[in-house]
């Protein structure tokens, strides 16, 4: 089995301060995907970069950061080297750092930080933009035989269910309906999120404002996402929300598959 994690962070210097290192040795997924890490690797001290731990495992890691300090960023930790570190090869978007595609033997993963439409939708271009490039990453390599699980926060909630307050949210972003049309797209294209395939149910989210004690009232959204290509899903066994684990807004999901 091979375990993998993804996590908005939203920032990972302050992450770190809040027992991030602790909490990667005990949860030891194979593969963790951060997103909004918010920094440069160049800032960061060789503990978080290249973390050891006493029972003498370890990670290496892969960042891709953006060009504006203090923003977005993404980066992939893997307990063994991938065969390739992947070029997304759009530089509107690695200016953002926005993307880390790791080439693994079973699997190509992707750590990827969709943008925020914002407010009123003043980057909804940019960001269907971006998730048209993430669509024909993905397509190229399937196409070329290639397993994907695109990992992230997509910052869109797909459904009603997704979101504790869908009616009064039709016009925010991340759940507008030309986002919400493209992961319809994304879906109908061959692509399966995982979470859904093992939970029909609704009340489970990874986001929460820190405003209106939120999260502890569970008024949240579910934008954060693994996905694979169809053919790929019989070797999930498992995909779940860690909501217990604090220290962003977010928190982490997980999968689970047969390698």
């Amino acid at each position: 089995m091979k375990t993998i994690v993804s996590w908005n962070v939203n920032g990972v210097r302050a992450i770190e301060k809040k027992g991030f290192l602790d909490w990667l040795a005990a949860e030891n997924p194979d593969i963790l995907c951060l997103q909004e890490t918010k920094a440069h690797k160049g800032q960061l001290n060789l503990l978080l970069t290249e973390p050891v731990f006493p029972d003498g495992t370890g990670y290496f890691s892969w960042w891709n950061s953006a060009k504006k300090p203090g923003y977005s960023g993404t980066a992939l930790y893997s307990k063994t080297e991938p065969l390739n570190i992947i070029d997304f090869g759009y530089p509107e978007f690695d200016d953002e750092g926005r993307t880390v595609i790791a080439e693994f033997p079973d699997a190509t993963v992707i750590s990827a930080y969709f943008p925020n439409s914002q407010e009123a939708g003043a980057r909804l271009g940019y960001k269907l933009d971006f998730c048209a490039a993430i669509l024909e990453t993905c397509n190229r390599l399937t196409k070329a035989g290639k397993n994907i699980i695109l990992c992230g926060d997509y910052n869109i909630a797909h459904k009603p269910i997704d979101l504790a307050n869908p009616k009064s949210n039709e016009k925010n972003p991340g759940y507008l309906p030309e986002e919400r049309a493209w992961m319809d797209t994304f879906i109908n294209s061959g692509y399966t999120d995982t979470f859904r395939h093992f939970c029909p149910d609704a009340g489970h989210y990874s986001w929460w404002s820190y405003r209106f004690n939120a999260r502890e009232k569970n008024i949240g959204w579910r934008i954060d996402y693994i996905s694979v290509n169809n053919s790929f899903i019989s070797k999930v066994t498992e995909s779940s929300i860690l909501k217990d684990v604090y220290g962003s807004d977010h928190c982490p999901v997980k999968l689970i598959y047969e390698n």
